[in-house]
Protein backbone atom coordinates (compact mmCIF):
# COMPACT_ATOMS: atom_id res chain seq x y z
CA UNK A 1 0.00 0.00 0.00
CA UNK A 2 2.81 2.40 0.93
CA UNK A 3 4.61 1.66 -2.34
CA UNK A 4 1.42 2.37 -4.31
CA UNK A 5 0.96 5.73 -2.54
CA UNK A 6 4.59 6.62 -3.26
CA UNK A 7 4.29 5.79 -6.97
CA UNK A 8 0.98 7.64 -7.23
CA UNK A 9 2.40 10.76 -5.57
CA UNK A 10 5.46 10.67 -7.81
CA UNK A 11 3.38 10.25 -10.97
CA UNK A 12 0.77 12.88 -10.03
CA UNK A 13 3.44 15.37 -9.00
CA UNK A 14 5.42 14.85 -12.18
CA UNK A 15 2.35 15.26 -14.41
CA UNK A 16 1.34 18.44 -12.55
CA UNK A 17 4.84 19.88 -12.90
CA UNK A 18 5.13 19.08 -16.61
CA UNK A 19 1.74 20.58 -17.45
CA UNK A 20 2.29 23.68 -15.30
CA UNK A 21 5.86 24.37 -16.46
CA UNK A 22 4.91 23.94 -20.12
CA UNK A 23 1.91 26.22 -19.69
CA UNK A 24 3.92 28.87 -17.82
CA UNK A 25 6.74 28.75 -20.33
CA UNK A 26 4.75 28.88 -23.55
CA UNK A 27 1.27 30.25 -22.88
CA UNK A 28 1.36 32.75 -20.00
CA UNK A 29 2.49 36.36 -20.25
CA UNK A 30 3.97 38.31 -17.36
CA UNK A 31 0.97 40.65 -17.39
CA UNK A 32 -1.48 37.77 -16.80
CA UNK A 33 -1.04 37.54 -13.05
CA UNK A 34 -3.99 35.27 -12.31
CA UNK A 35 -2.84 32.68 -14.85
CA UNK A 36 0.74 33.00 -13.63
CA UNK A 37 -0.30 32.50 -10.01
CA UNK A 38 -2.53 29.54 -10.87
CA UNK A 39 0.31 27.90 -12.80
CA UNK A 40 2.70 28.34 -9.87
CA UNK A 41 0.19 26.87 -7.43
CA UNK A 42 -0.20 23.77 -9.59
CA UNK A 43 3.56 23.49 -10.12
CA UNK A 44 4.42 23.89 -6.43
CA UNK A 45 1.71 21.38 -5.52
CA UNK A 46 3.37 18.94 -7.92
CA UNK A 47 6.78 19.54 -6.33
CA UNK A 48 5.39 18.97 -2.84
CA UNK A 49 3.57 15.81 -3.96
CA UNK A 50 6.89 14.39 -5.13
CA UNK A 51 8.67 15.62 -2.00
CA UNK A 52 6.24 13.89 0.35
CA UNK A 53 6.16 10.73 -1.78
CA UNK A 54 9.83 10.27 -0.90
CA UNK A 55 10.56 8.93 2.56
CA UNK A 56 13.50 10.32 4.50
CA UNK A 57 15.20 6.97 4.10
CA UNK A 58 14.89 6.90 0.29
CA UNK A 59 18.35 7.24 -1.25
CA UNK A 60 17.30 7.19 -4.92
CA UNK A 61 18.35 10.46 -6.56
CA UNK A 62 18.21 9.46 -10.24
CA UNK A 63 14.44 9.91 -10.56
CA UNK A 64 14.75 13.41 -9.10
CA UNK A 65 17.56 14.28 -11.50
CA UNK A 66 15.84 13.07 -14.66
CA UNK A 67 12.50 14.67 -13.81
CA UNK A 68 14.21 18.02 -13.17
CA UNK A 69 16.30 17.76 -16.33
CA UNK A 70 13.20 16.93 -18.37
CA UNK A 71 11.31 19.92 -16.95
CA UNK A 72 14.16 22.23 -17.95
CA UNK A 73 14.28 20.76 -21.43
CA UNK A 74 10.54 21.41 -21.74
CA UNK A 75 11.43 25.10 -21.84
CA UNK A 76 14.19 24.76 -24.42
CA UNK A 77 12.29 26.49 -27.25
CA UNK A 78 10.28 28.95 -25.14
CA UNK A 79 10.75 32.72 -25.29
CA UNK A 80 11.64 34.21 -21.87
CA UNK A 81 8.31 35.67 -20.79
CA UNK A 82 8.82 36.97 -17.24
CA UNK A 83 11.85 39.18 -17.85
CA UNK A 84 13.46 41.05 -20.76
CA UNK A 85 16.94 41.00 -19.20
CA UNK A 86 18.11 38.47 -21.77
CA UNK A 87 17.83 41.20 -24.42
CA UNK A 88 20.54 43.24 -22.68
CA UNK A 89 22.63 40.08 -22.30
CA UNK A 90 22.55 39.54 -26.04
CA UNK A 91 23.13 43.24 -26.79
CA UNK A 92 26.27 43.28 -24.65
CA UNK A 93 27.39 39.98 -26.16
CA UNK A 94 26.94 41.33 -29.68
CA UNK A 95 29.11 44.36 -28.87
CA UNK A 96 31.84 42.09 -27.49
CA UNK A 97 31.60 39.95 -30.63
CA UNK A 98 32.15 43.06 -32.74
CA UNK A 99 35.21 43.98 -30.69
CA UNK A 100 33.44 46.86 -28.94
CA UNK A 101 33.63 47.77 -25.24
CA UNK A 102 30.16 47.02 -23.77
CA UNK A 103 30.79 49.57 -20.99
CA UNK A 104 31.83 52.52 -23.20
CA UNK A 105 28.42 53.75 -24.30
CA UNK A 106 24.80 53.42 -23.29
CA UNK A 107 22.78 51.51 -25.93
CA UNK A 108 20.95 54.71 -26.86
CA UNK A 109 24.28 56.51 -27.29
CA UNK A 110 25.69 53.63 -29.31
CA UNK A 111 22.72 53.66 -31.70
CA UNK A 112 23.05 57.40 -32.15
CA UNK A 113 26.82 57.27 -32.65
CA UNK A 114 26.89 54.43 -35.19
CA UNK A 115 23.85 55.47 -37.19
CA UNK A 116 23.88 52.22 -39.19
CA UNK A 117 22.94 49.50 -36.74
CA UNK A 118 22.27 46.05 -38.10
CA UNK A 119 18.76 44.60 -38.17
CA UNK A 120 19.69 42.39 -35.22
CA UNK A 121 20.93 45.32 -33.16
CA UNK A 122 17.82 47.34 -33.99
CA UNK A 123 15.64 44.42 -32.92
CA UNK A 124 17.49 44.06 -29.63
CA UNK A 125 17.42 47.79 -28.97
CA UNK A 126 13.67 48.02 -29.53
CA UNK A 127 13.04 45.21 -27.02
CA UNK A 128 15.49 46.45 -24.38
CA UNK A 129 14.36 47.72 -20.96
CA UNK A 130 17.62 49.56 -20.17
CA UNK A 131 18.65 51.58 -23.26
CA UNK A 132 19.75 54.59 -21.21
CA UNK A 133 22.04 52.83 -18.74
CA UNK A 134 25.59 51.58 -18.96
CA UNK A 135 26.02 47.83 -18.62
CA UNK A 136 25.89 46.60 -15.04
CA UNK A 137 27.09 43.07 -15.82
CA UNK A 138 30.66 42.07 -14.82
CA UNK A 139 33.19 40.88 -17.44
CA UNK A 140 32.70 37.21 -16.55
CA UNK A 141 29.03 37.62 -17.50
CA UNK A 142 30.13 39.29 -20.71
CA UNK A 143 32.10 36.19 -21.63
CA UNK A 144 28.93 34.10 -21.50
CA UNK A 145 27.02 36.77 -23.43
CA UNK A 146 29.72 36.70 -26.12
CA UNK A 147 29.33 32.94 -26.55
CA UNK A 148 25.58 33.41 -27.08
CA UNK A 149 26.20 36.27 -29.53
CA UNK A 150 28.57 34.09 -31.57
CA UNK A 151 25.73 31.61 -31.96
CA UNK A 152 23.07 34.13 -33.02
CA UNK A 153 23.93 34.48 -36.73
CA UNK A 154 21.39 37.29 -37.01
CA UNK A 155 18.56 35.52 -35.11
CA UNK A 156 17.75 36.46 -31.52
CA UNK A 157 16.29 33.06 -30.73
CA UNK A 158 19.63 31.39 -31.41
CA UNK A 159 21.05 33.60 -28.69
CA UNK A 160 18.62 32.72 -25.97
CA UNK A 161 18.63 29.04 -26.90
CA UNK A 162 22.40 29.12 -26.42
CA UNK A 163 22.13 30.93 -23.08
CA UNK A 164 19.58 28.35 -21.97
CA UNK A 165 21.86 25.42 -22.86
CA UNK A 166 24.81 27.06 -21.10
CA UNK A 167 22.75 27.62 -17.97
CA UNK A 168 21.48 24.03 -18.12
CA UNK A 169 25.09 22.84 -18.32
CA UNK A 170 25.91 24.68 -15.11
CA UNK A 171 22.69 23.56 -13.46
CA UNK A 172 23.68 19.92 -13.80
CA UNK A 173 26.79 20.78 -11.77
CA UNK A 174 24.52 22.43 -9.20
CA UNK A 175 22.54 19.22 -8.80
CA UNK A 176 25.58 17.05 -8.24
CA UNK A 177 27.14 19.59 -5.90
CA UNK A 178 23.96 19.58 -3.81
CA UNK A 179 23.95 15.79 -3.94
CA UNK A 180 27.54 15.61 -2.74
CA UNK A 181 26.94 18.02 0.12
CA UNK A 182 23.69 16.27 1.07
CA UNK A 183 25.55 12.99 1.45
CA UNK A 184 28.36 14.64 3.39
CA UNK A 185 25.90 16.18 5.82
CA UNK A 186 23.80 12.99 6.05
CA UNK A 187 20.69 14.74 4.73
CA UNK A 188 17.64 13.04 3.20
CA UNK A 189 17.95 12.90 -0.58
CA UNK A 190 14.45 14.33 -0.89
CA UNK A 191 15.88 17.71 0.19
CA UNK A 192 17.20 18.05 -3.37
CA UNK A 193 13.60 18.21 -4.62
CA UNK A 194 13.13 21.62 -2.98
CA UNK A 195 15.71 23.07 -5.36
CA UNK A 196 15.95 20.81 -8.39
CA UNK A 197 12.19 20.44 -8.92
CA UNK A 198 11.30 23.89 -7.62
CA UNK A 199 9.23 25.59 -10.36
CA UNK A 200 10.57 28.98 -9.27
CA UNK A 201 14.15 27.86 -9.97
CA UNK A 202 13.20 26.21 -13.27
CA UNK A 203 11.36 29.29 -14.53
CA UNK A 204 13.89 31.89 -13.39
CA UNK A 205 17.00 30.10 -14.67
CA UNK A 206 15.97 27.87 -17.57
CA UNK A 207 12.93 29.95 -18.44
CA UNK A 208 14.07 33.53 -17.93
CA UNK A 209 17.84 33.07 -18.23
CA UNK A 210 19.13 34.55 -14.99
CA UNK A 211 22.68 33.86 -13.91
CA UNK A 212 22.23 33.46 -10.16
CA UNK A 213 22.26 29.73 -10.88
CA UNK A 214 25.91 29.97 -11.96
CA UNK A 215 26.70 31.99 -8.82
CA UNK A 216 25.26 29.14 -6.76
CA UNK A 217 27.42 26.59 -8.60
CA UNK A 218 30.61 28.45 -7.69
CA UNK A 219 29.52 28.91 -4.07
CA UNK A 220 28.73 25.22 -3.68
CA UNK A 221 32.03 24.15 -5.19
CA UNK A 222 33.84 26.59 -2.91
CA UNK A 223 32.35 24.61 -0.02
CA UNK A 224 33.17 21.26 -1.60
CA UNK A 225 36.76 22.27 -2.37
CA UNK A 226 37.24 23.46 1.21
CA UNK A 227 35.85 20.17 2.56
CA UNK A 228 38.56 18.38 0.56
CA UNK A 229 41.21 20.72 1.98
CA UNK A 230 41.74 22.34 -1.44
CA UNK A 231 41.80 25.87 -0.11
CA UNK A 232 43.27 27.47 -3.25
CA UNK A 233 40.45 26.03 -5.38
CA UNK A 234 37.91 27.02 -2.73
CA UNK A 235 39.11 30.61 -2.87
CA UNK A 236 39.09 30.60 -6.67
CA UNK A 237 35.52 29.30 -6.77
CA UNK A 238 34.33 32.01 -4.38
CA UNK A 239 36.19 34.61 -6.45
CA UNK A 240 34.49 33.38 -9.63
CA UNK A 241 31.11 33.66 -7.89
CA UNK A 242 31.93 37.33 -7.27
CA UNK A 243 33.03 37.60 -10.89
CA UNK A 244 29.59 36.50 -12.07
CA UNK A 245 27.64 38.74 -9.69
CA UNK A 246 29.27 41.09 -7.19
CA UNK A 247 26.90 40.10 -4.39
CA UNK A 248 28.88 37.07 -3.05
CA UNK A 249 31.51 39.56 -1.87
CA UNK A 250 29.27 40.19 1.16
CA UNK A 251 30.34 36.72 2.35
CA UNK A 252 33.87 38.04 2.96
CA UNK A 253 33.34 38.56 6.73
CA UNK A 254 32.07 34.97 7.03
CA UNK A 255 35.30 33.65 5.48
CA UNK A 256 37.39 36.11 7.50
CA UNK A 257 36.05 34.86 10.84
CA UNK A 258 36.11 31.22 9.74
CA UNK A 259 39.09 30.08 11.78
CA UNK A 260 40.29 27.43 9.34
CA UNK A 261 40.35 29.92 6.46
CA UNK A 262 41.39 33.17 8.12
CA UNK A 263 45.01 32.10 8.37
CA UNK A 264 45.18 30.22 5.07
CA UNK A 265 47.20 32.15 2.44
CA UNK A 266 46.23 29.61 -0.24
CA UNK A 267 42.53 30.50 0.03
CA UNK A 268 43.14 34.23 -0.24
CA UNK A 269 45.63 33.84 -3.08
CA UNK A 270 43.09 31.72 -4.99
CA UNK A 271 40.43 34.37 -4.41
CA UNK A 272 42.73 37.14 -5.59
CA UNK A 273 43.69 35.26 -8.76
CA UNK A 274 40.03 34.70 -9.66
CA UNK A 275 39.11 38.32 -8.97
CA UNK A 276 41.98 39.68 -11.05
CA UNK A 277 41.10 37.41 -13.97
CA UNK A 278 37.41 38.28 -13.66
CA UNK A 279 37.71 42.05 -13.40
CA UNK A 280 40.88 43.05 -15.26
CA UNK A 281 38.85 44.01 -18.40
CA UNK A 282 37.30 46.84 -16.39
CA UNK A 283 40.70 48.53 -16.19
CA UNK A 284 40.81 49.13 -19.96
CA UNK A 285 39.52 52.52 -21.08
CA UNK A 286 38.33 53.26 -17.53
CA UNK A 287 35.36 50.93 -18.05
CA UNK A 288 35.12 50.51 -14.27
CA UNK A 289 33.96 54.14 -13.92
CA UNK A 290 30.81 53.60 -16.00
CA UNK A 291 30.29 50.12 -14.57
CA UNK A 292 30.15 51.46 -11.02
CA UNK A 293 28.13 54.47 -12.13
CA UNK A 294 25.38 52.07 -13.21
CA UNK A 295 25.63 50.16 -9.93
CA UNK A 296 25.32 53.39 -7.96
CA UNK A 297 22.34 54.49 -10.04
CA UNK A 298 20.70 51.10 -9.60
CA UNK A 299 21.01 51.31 -5.81
CA UNK A 300 19.84 54.91 -5.56
CA UNK A 301 16.94 55.13 -8.01
CA UNK A 302 14.99 51.91 -8.46
CA UNK A 303 12.41 50.37 -6.11
CA UNK A 304 10.63 47.05 -6.46
CA UNK A 305 9.14 44.39 -4.19
CA UNK A 306 11.02 45.65 -1.12
CA UNK A 307 10.18 44.89 2.51
CA UNK A 308 12.08 46.78 5.23
CA UNK A 309 12.97 49.52 2.76
CA UNK A 310 9.31 50.17 1.91
CA UNK A 311 8.40 50.46 5.61
CA UNK A 312 11.20 52.97 6.18
CA UNK A 313 10.28 54.85 3.00
CA UNK A 314 6.75 55.33 4.33
CA UNK A 315 8.22 56.65 7.56
CA UNK A 316 10.32 59.04 5.48
CA UNK A 317 7.22 60.27 3.65
CA UNK A 318 5.54 60.89 7.00
CA UNK A 319 8.50 62.81 8.43
CA UNK A 320 9.95 64.60 5.40
CA UNK A 321 7.01 64.62 2.99
CA UNK A 322 8.96 63.15 0.05
CA UNK A 323 10.75 59.97 -1.08
CA UNK A 324 13.93 59.71 0.99
CA UNK A 325 15.56 57.06 -1.21
CA UNK A 326 18.66 59.22 -1.65
CA UNK A 327 19.89 58.85 1.89
CA UNK A 328 17.75 55.91 3.00
CA UNK A 329 19.68 53.52 0.74
CA UNK A 330 22.96 54.86 2.17
CA UNK A 331 21.75 54.29 5.74
CA UNK A 332 20.62 50.77 4.90
CA UNK A 333 23.96 50.13 3.22
CA UNK A 334 25.76 51.07 6.42
CA UNK A 335 23.37 48.92 8.46
CA UNK A 336 24.06 46.01 6.10
CA UNK A 337 27.85 46.30 6.38
CA UNK A 338 27.82 46.70 10.17
CA UNK A 339 25.25 43.92 10.59
CA UNK A 340 27.13 41.41 8.41
CA UNK A 341 30.47 42.06 10.12
CA UNK A 342 28.89 41.92 13.58
CA UNK A 343 27.00 38.73 12.77
CA UNK A 344 30.14 37.06 11.39
CA UNK A 345 32.16 38.14 14.42
CA UNK A 346 29.53 36.81 16.83
CA UNK A 347 29.17 33.57 14.92
CA UNK A 348 32.85 32.76 14.30
CA UNK A 349 31.90 29.51 12.51
CA UNK A 350 34.03 26.52 13.44
CA UNK A 351 32.66 24.03 10.92
CA UNK A 352 31.42 24.00 7.34
CA UNK A 353 27.83 23.50 8.45
CA UNK A 354 28.02 26.62 10.63
CA UNK A 355 29.60 28.56 7.76
CA UNK A 356 26.66 27.64 5.51
CA UNK A 357 24.20 28.74 8.20
CA UNK A 358 26.00 32.08 8.40
CA UNK A 359 25.90 32.50 4.61
CA UNK A 360 22.13 31.93 4.62
CA UNK A 361 21.70 34.52 7.36
CA UNK A 362 23.80 37.05 5.44
CA UNK A 363 21.83 36.53 2.23
CA UNK A 364 18.54 36.84 4.11
CA UNK A 365 19.63 40.02 5.88
CA UNK A 366 20.83 41.54 2.60
CA UNK A 367 17.64 40.79 0.67
CA UNK A 368 15.36 42.12 3.40
CA UNK A 369 17.14 45.50 3.31
CA UNK A 370 17.21 45.97 -0.46
CA UNK A 371 15.08 48.58 -2.29
CA UNK A 372 14.92 46.21 -5.28
CA UNK A 373 14.10 42.55 -4.69
CA UNK A 374 13.66 40.70 -7.97
CA UNK A 375 12.64 37.06 -7.41
CA UNK A 376 15.76 35.52 -8.98
CA UNK A 377 17.95 37.14 -6.30
CA UNK A 378 16.72 34.34 -4.01
CA UNK A 379 18.40 31.51 -5.90
CA UNK A 380 21.78 31.31 -4.08
CA UNK A 381 20.08 31.55 -0.69
CA UNK A 382 17.55 28.91 -1.71
CA UNK A 383 20.24 26.48 -2.86
CA UNK A 384 22.17 26.91 0.39
CA UNK A 385 18.97 26.47 2.42
CA UNK A 386 18.31 23.11 0.83
CA UNK A 387 21.45 21.73 2.52
CA UNK A 388 20.62 23.37 5.85
CA UNK A 389 16.96 22.47 6.30
CA UNK A 390 15.90 26.12 6.62
CA UNK A 391 12.46 26.85 5.16
CA UNK A 392 12.40 30.65 4.73
CA UNK A 393 13.89 30.69 1.24
CA UNK A 394 11.70 27.76 0.18
CA UNK A 395 8.59 29.70 1.27
CA UNK A 396 9.93 32.85 -0.38
CA UNK A 397 10.50 30.99 -3.63
CA UNK A 398 6.72 30.58 -3.78
CA UNK A 399 5.58 33.91 -2.36
CA UNK A 400 7.87 35.82 -4.74
CA UNK A 401 5.22 35.15 -7.40
CA UNK A 402 3.18 37.94 -5.79
CA UNK A 403 5.76 40.45 -7.05
CA UNK A 404 4.60 39.79 -10.62
CA UNK A 405 1.24 41.35 -9.79
CA UNK A 406 2.82 44.73 -10.51
CA UNK A 407 3.21 43.91 -14.21
CA UNK A 408 -0.54 43.44 -14.60
CA UNK A 409 -1.14 47.19 -14.91
CA UNK A 410 0.31 49.89 -17.14
CA UNK A 411 1.93 51.82 -14.26
CA UNK A 412 3.51 48.72 -12.66
CA UNK A 413 1.73 49.63 -9.42
CA UNK A 414 2.45 47.31 -6.51
CA UNK A 415 -0.69 46.64 -4.52
CA UNK A 416 0.11 46.59 -0.79
CA UNK A 417 -2.02 43.51 -0.14
CA UNK A 418 0.32 41.38 -2.24
CA UNK A 419 3.41 42.75 -0.50
CA UNK A 420 1.77 42.00 2.85
CA UNK A 421 0.94 38.45 1.76
CA UNK A 422 4.46 37.84 0.44
CA UNK A 423 6.36 39.12 3.45
CA UNK A 424 3.93 37.85 6.09
CA UNK A 425 4.60 34.32 4.90
CA UNK A 426 8.35 35.04 4.70
CA UNK A 427 8.14 36.37 8.26
CA UNK A 428 6.51 33.13 9.41
CA UNK A 429 9.38 31.24 7.81
CA UNK A 430 11.93 33.40 9.63
CA UNK A 431 10.18 32.86 12.97
CA UNK A 432 10.14 29.12 12.34
CA UNK A 433 13.78 28.91 11.26
CA UNK A 434 15.20 31.09 14.00
CA UNK A 435 13.03 30.15 16.95
CA UNK A 436 14.93 28.92 20.05
CA UNK A 437 16.36 25.44 19.50
CA UNK A 438 15.09 25.48 15.92
CA UNK A 439 15.24 22.19 14.08
CA UNK A 440 17.38 21.83 11.02
CA UNK A 441 18.71 18.90 9.07
CA UNK A 442 22.34 19.79 9.79
CA UNK A 443 22.17 19.30 13.53
CA UNK A 444 23.24 15.67 13.11
CA UNK A 445 25.75 16.40 10.37
CA UNK A 446 29.41 15.58 10.57
CA UNK A 447 31.71 18.37 11.61
CA UNK A 448 34.05 19.52 8.85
Amino acid sequence: MKSWITKTGLLAGTVALVIAIYWLGYHVLREEFFSLFLGFVVAFSGMLAIYFSYSKADTSWKKIFWIGLGLRLCLLFSVPNLSEDYVRFLWDGELVRLGEDPYRLKPSEWMEETGNASALQAQLFDAMNSPDYYSVYPPLNQLVFWIAAEAMYGFVWNGYYTLRLLLLFFETFTFFALLKLSKRFLLPIRQLILYWLNPFVIMEISGNLHFEGIVLVFLLYALIAYSKNKKFLSGMSWGLAIGMKLLPFILFPAWFFFRKIKESPFFWIGSLVALVVSFVPLVWDDAWVKFFESLKLYQGKFEFNASVYYLLRELGYWIEGYNTIGYLTKILGIVLIVGVWYGAWRSKPQSLSKLIELWIGIYLFYLLLQPVMHPWYLIPGLGLSVISGRVTFVIWSFTSIFSYQAYGNADNFEQPIFLILEYSLVGIGILWDYRPQSFNFMKNSVSI
